[in-house]
C-alpha cells in the first residue's frame, strides 16, 4: 500500500467514525445509548450473540462461555465493583437475525456487544453504529468487522486464517483446491488464500462452491481429488475444507474416496476443526491426520489457557457447550478481557457505550497473557493491510495433525499484515 493510499483511508475512517459519533450523542433525544445499565444503578449491560440450532455452522460455546464468564466475574467483585449482565441472542445465521440482535442490544442499554459471531456483518454493524455501540472481538467472519469504526477486533477474522492457510500450502502444493461455502461470506475467502499461496508464486487455487449445509459431499469430494491430483507427475496436490460445522462432513465423505486417487495434503482452519473435533472422529484414525491447520491463537494445551480453564471449572464444569479448545470458545474469552479492562480504565466514572469505545479509540493497550500481541485500536494503531484498517492482530499460528494432536509446526506467530495488504 502506498502512504498516499493509507493516509486517504485514515481520513475517510476518521470522518466516520465522527459521524458515527455525533450520531451516538444525538440519538434518542440527547440521551446517550448505552446510559440504562451504566454505572447509575452500578449494572454493565452488553450482549453476546451466536448462531445455535441452525442446519449450518452453530456456535453455542460464545453465548455459553459469556454467561461463565459474567457468573465468575460478578463472585469475584464484578467490574470494578460493578455487576456484569450478559444478554445472549441468536442471531440464527441470517441477516434478519442479526439485525433484530443488533436492535435489541440497543433496546436494552448494553453499552457492547461482545464476543459473538455472525456471517452478516453489514445487517448487524448498522444498527449498532446507529445507536453507538461497540463491537469487541468478533469472530471475523466478514470484512465489515475490519473497517466499522466502532469494531474492535482482537484477532485476524477469515481473513489471517484463509491467508496463512495459503502460506502454509504454497511451501508444499503445486495445485491447491479450495472447497468453500456457497454463500457471500464464502467469496471473500478465495482472493484470501490466493494471497497466501502468490507468496511462492503458486497459482491461484481451484475455487470449488459448496452447499454449507450438505448432510453428504460425496460428489464434492470426487471434484476435489479429481481437481488436486491433476497437479502432475512429482507435483503435491492439496485440498483445503473451509465450510465451518460441515468440513468434518465433507472430511467424511473425502476420507471415503481418498484411497482411490494419487495421494495429496489436506489443509484447514481452526474454527473449521479443533482438537475435540480430531478427538471425536478417532484421533490418530480421523480424516484430519497429516492436516496443515492455521489457528489465531496458542494451541489449546498451552498455559497461557489456564485462566480462561479456571473459570470455566469454577463456572461452567459441566456445560458440555463450552470446549476450551474451541476458537469461538478462545475469542469469546480474549473479547471479555478486552472489556474488563476498557471499564477498569473509567474508574469510576460512568459506564455507557461511548465512554467504552472512547476509551478504545484513544489507544488503551490491552493485554491478553501472551494469547495475542498487544491489542490497541486508536487511529494511529490502524493496520497496513490494505481493506481491513481494523485489523490490529494479523497473526497467525501454524499447525499440523500428528498422531491425533494439533502441534504448532513453527515456534512463533507468523504476521500477515503484508499479505493482507496484497489480497486487497
Amino acid at each position: 500500500m502506498t502512504g498516499r493510499r493509507q493516509t486517504s483511508i485514515k481520513r475517510t475512517f476518521t470522518a466516520l467514525s465522527a459521524v458515527v459519533t455525533g450520531g451516538a450523542l444525538v440519538a434518542g433525544c440527547g440521551l446517550i445509548p448505552g446510559a440504562t445499565g451504566g454505572s447509575g444503578d452500578r449494572t454493565v449491560t452488553v450482549m453476546t450473540w451466536a448462531p445455535e440450532k441452525t442446519d449450518a455452522t452453530n456456535m453455542p460455546g460464545m453465548p455459553a462461555m459469556a454467561r461463565a464468564y459474567a457468573r465468575w466475574t460478578n463472585a469475584h467483585g464484578g467490574l470494578g465493583g460493578r455487576r456484569l449482565r450478559v444478554l445472549t441472542c441468536n442471531d440464527h445465521d441470517d441477516s434478519v437475525g442479526a439485525a433484530k440482535c443488533a436492535r435489541r442490544a440497543a433496546d436494552a442499554g448494553a453499552v457492547a456487544v461482545v464476543g459473538s459471531y455472525s456471517q452478516h456483518g453489514r445487517a448487524f454493524l448498522s444498527p449498532l453504529e446507529s445507536a453507538g455501540i461497540p463491537y469487541i472481538g468478533g469472530y471475523g467472519t466478514t470484512d465489515a468487522e475490519f473497517t466499522s469504526p466502532l469494531s474492535y477486533p482482537v484477532n485476524g477474522g477469515q481473513a489471517a486464517l484463509l491467508a496463512g492457510n495459503g502460506r502454509q500450502l504454497a511451501e508444499r502444493c503445486a495445485r491447491t483446491v479450495l472447497v468453500r461455502p456457497d454463500t457471500i461470506a464464502g467469496d471473500e475467502l478465495v482472493p484470501l488464500l490466493n494471497a497466501g499461496l502468490a507468496e511462492r508464486d503458486r497459482g491461484a487455487v481451484a475455487d470449488l462452491r459448496a452447499p454449507e449445509d450438505a448432510t453428504d459431499y460425496g460428489g464434492k469430494a470426487r471434484e476435489a481429488l479429481t481437481t488436486a491430483s491433476s497437479a502432475g507427475l512429482g507435483r503435491e496436490g492439496c485440498v483445503a475444507a473451509v465450510l465451518g460445522e460441515r468440513t468434518n462432513t465433507f472430511f467424511d465423505s473425502f476420507r471415503r474416496l481418498r484411497e482411490s486417487y494419487p495421494a495429496v495434503r489436506t489443509a484447514t482452519v481452526l474454527g473449521s476443526i479443533d482438537q475435540s473435533t480430531i478427538n471425536r472422529t478417532g484421533g490418530a484414525s480421523s480424516p484430519y491426520e497429516g492436516a496443515y491447520v492455521t489457528g489465531w491463537y496458542p494451541a489449546s494445551d498451552d498455559a497461557r489457557w489456564d485462566g480462561m480453564k479456571r473459570v470455566i471449572k469454577e463456572q461452567a464444569f459441566d456445560d458440555n457447550r463450552i470446549d476450551p479448545a474451541d476458537a469461538g470458545v478462545q475469542t469469546t474469552w480474549i473479547a471479555y478481557e478486552v472489556l474488563r479492562q476498557a471499564v477498569g480504565s473509567l474508574g469510576d466514572g460512568e459506564v455507557t457505550a461511548r465512554a467504552v469505545s472512547s476509551a478504545l479509540d484513544d489507544g488503551l493497550q490491552v493485554n491478553t497473557g501472551g494469547l495475542t500481541p498487544p491489542l490497541r485500536w486508536g487511529y494511529d494503531h490502524m493496520s497496513d493491510a490494505g481493506d481491513f484498517p481494523r485489523l490490529v492482530n494479523a497473526r497467525v499460528t501454524f499447525q499440523r495433525v500428528e498422531k491425533g494432536r494439533l502441534v504448532a509446526t513453527r515456534k512463533t506467530a507468523v504476521d500477515l499484515t503484508r499479505t493482507l495488504a496484497k489480497a486487497s
